[in-house]
């Protein structure tokens, strides 16, 4: 009965508030000089990175996984090549455990909790902005352990028309490999043309509407050479995969700088995965997704001193998956996202921040069965100067959800920024992190199935508790010289009733609140800008960073005396980039270190340290046309992300670009 009530009190208040405020809020849609860029650059106690347009565009990636390991060194995990399953680590968080927002909404699966990084076009990625740890104030979302990554499409165009159009090529190396009855065969040359991307992008911009509308295509067979178990040649196969799609948006600027804003995408997918290592056995997947997203910025509302934003969004995902033994697993799932955020700025020195978010997921599943759910939150932050060099934020936020044995909690942050000289700041934050169960953990029932013969083999426990932790950091950022920049960070963090599925008796798995962690590590990293004139040279730039993650296993009555590592947290990670620009191009070398690895709790499964080396290029021809490439794993290295799932040796990618403007 409670629950209604919440749930009827929240919707009226969240309504009457975007009725009386009109709505828009400063951290989401800023006005400067280039128009709405959906993200705050303001001061803030958090460690915050931010990729731009430019580094997408010289990054020659194929998806959003690469763009981040090969400019900002985050940790990935892939089962394979282009479209295979790709997880993201922060602080020794997964990507269940790290936020994913699409212009600042929340876009985490309701079912398992993942982010599927194939959906994202990467040409209308307008900027990325990853803030590390779990002491996000500003977007202030549920989940987020490792830190919030905040994918940026939607950006007021500059007035004219403009029309981007791209075709690359990915080649792999061809060679001889045994087939499955051990024969030995010849090299496959069309590997050649193994993987091929294609986009086109458009936009307006005009004196009150901006639009910008984008579609792409991949082509991927994933067939490469790689070394088993026993050192033979093999070629990987049944992992075809295809996929499309498309999206718009639309800006519309009226009176007072308010703002209209529509945006709608779909993604489909035809995907092969084949079991681990050499099998000849691979389940088919098929994905349809759509969202529509409507949103209003008023920055000024009653008073100069007052912002708001609502925004009102739909998201609609298939999924049909028929498993090597020809089981079928099919997922309906809509979701209904309400933000309400605004501000008051009550002076030069102090800030108020409130808002408000609510979803509502509604699910139809063969394996989960049909459940319904909802969960948001209320949060207050507030920003103080108490001198001018010194920023106090504290926040709070109640958490509620419909789910689980535990509906509802506060989540208190607190975060400090002191700037000791204009180039010398200090950051600490104290936060606590919570994160509901999904509905994959609280209703999984695989006898549900119609193709499982009333078998079941896992079940979920709608008696799960939220997961819970803790965590600090403290941070400085000095910069020398207007050429040299160095930023350090220590970080602790725990986490407890972390949930992980294991096998009953029976041979029945399902997840309990069994999980406990604690985390302790830090990041040193150094910008090293030079302008030079040396032959065509104008500017090289250096970036190297080295981060050391110390994690302990604390489940399954392991203390920290038993020394056990999370699995997938390499211990050392080492990135490091050298570019050379000039005025019409840019020639990059990267190279990215992670220590040893392990697969499970026991840690008795482990993965080799692993080097990769890559060299990107960018090369303008004439006004409208610009050539690019990429060599990966330059050194051949034979390695696995994923245990007993290899990854593509030394590969070339080589593509046009075509850009046209007319003002």
């Amino acid at each position: 009965m409670y629950k209604a009530i919440i749930n009827i009190y929240f919707i009226s208040a969240l309504f009457f508030s975007v009725f009386l405020f009109s709505v828009s809020a400063d951290d989401i849609i800023l006005v400067e000089n280039e128009g709405i860029t959906i993200t705050g650059t303001v001061p803030t106690s958090q460690q915050i990175s931010i990729v731009e347009k430019e580094q997408i565009e010289n990054s020659s990636a194929s998806d959003l996984a690469d763009i981040l390991h090969e400019t900002l060194g985050l940790n990935i995990v892939r089962y394979g090549a282009y479209g295979n399953q790709t997880g993201i680590n922060l602080r020794g968080f997964d990507s269940k455990r790290i936020a994913f927002l699409i212009d600042g909404i929340p876009a985490n699966s309701s079912i398992d909790g993942r982010f599927d990084i194939n959906q994202i076009d990467i040409n209308s990625i307008e900027r990325i902005e990853v803030i590390h740890g779990g002491s996000d104030s500003k977007y202030n979302v549920s989940g987020a352990f490792g830190g919030v990554i905040n994918i940026i499409t939607i950006k007021k165009q500059k007035k004219g028309l403009r029309l981007t159009a791209s075709v690359s090529n990915t080649s792999v190396k061809p060679g001889k490999y045994r087939n499955r009855s051990g024969e030995m065969q010849e090299p496959h040359w069309e590997d050649l043309f193994d993987t091929q991307n294609y986009s086109l992008f458009a936009a307006y911009g005009g004196e009150a509407v901006s639009v910008t509308a984008n579609f792409f295509a991949n082509r991927a067979e994933n067939h490469f050479i790689f070394l088993d178990r026993i050192n033979r040649l093999r070629r990987k196969d049944n992992n075809e995969i295809w996929d499309t799609g498309a999206g718009a948006s639309f800006v519309w600027e009226l009176q007072d700088l308010t703002k209209l804003i529509y945006s709608a995408n779909f993604y489909y997918s035809d995907s092969n995965f084949p079991m681990s290592g050499f099998s000849s056995r691979a389940g088919n997947q098929i994905d349809f997704s759509a969202k529509q997203s409507f949103m209003i910025d008023k920055p000024r509302i009653f008073h100069d001193d007052i912002s708001a934003e609502f925004s009102f969004t739909w998201r609609f995902h298939k999924r049909d998956y028929t498993s090597p033994l020809d089981l079928t697993s099919i997922h309906y799932q809509n979701n209904l996202f309400v933000i309400n955020r605004w501000n008051w700025y009550a002076g030069d020195l102090l800030i108020l921040r409130t808002g408000a978010d609510y979803s509502c997921i509604f699910l139809d599943s063969n394996d989960i069965g049909k459940h319904n759910g909802f969960n948001g939150g209320f949060y207050l932050t507030i920003e103080y100067k108490p001198v001018k060099s010194f920023l106090i934020i504290p926040s709070s936020k109640i958490v509620f959800s419909s789910t689980g044995s535990d509906n509802y909690a506060v989540i208190p942050k607190l975060g400090l920024l002191w700037n000791v000289t204009d180039n010398f700041s200090v950051k600490n934050n104290y936060f606590r992190n919570f994160k509901f169960p999904d509905f994959e953990e609280l209703y999984w029932n695989s006898s549900a199935g119609s193709n499982t013969g009333g078998a079941a083999y896992g079940t979920g426990n709608p008696n799960l508790r939220p997961e819970d932790g803790w965590g600090a950091d403290i941070g400085l950022t000095w910069k020398i010289i207007e050429s040299i920049l160095i930023e350090c960070v220590f970080f602790a963090q725990s986490i407890q009733n972390s949930i992980h599925w294991f096998s009953r008796s029976g041979g029945i798995w399902q997840p309990e609140n069994v999980g406990e962690a604690a985390i302790f590590g830090g990041e040193l990293k150094t910008v090293l800008d030079i302008p030079v004139s040396i032959w065509r040279f104008k500017k090289i730039t250096t970036s190297l960073s080295y981060r050391y993650l110390l994690s302990y296993l604390l489940s399954y009555g392991y203390t920290f005396d038993s020394n056990k590592r999370i699995p997938y947290n390499p211990e050392h990670t080492i990135y490091g980039s050298l570019d050379f620009s000039w005025d019409s191009g840019l020639l990059s070398f990267t190279g990215h270190y992670e220590s040893l690895r392990y697969h499970d709790t026991t840690n008795w499964i482990t993965l080799d340290p692993v080097f990769l080396l890559g060299l990107k290029f960018n090369q303008k021809i004439g006004n409208n046309l610009t050539a690019f490439g990429a060599l990966r794993n330059i050194l051949n290295t034979s390695y696995e992300s994923f245990y007993d799932y290899p990854m593509p040796g030394i590969t070339l990618t080589l593509g046009l670009r075509a850009n046209l403007e007319f003002k």
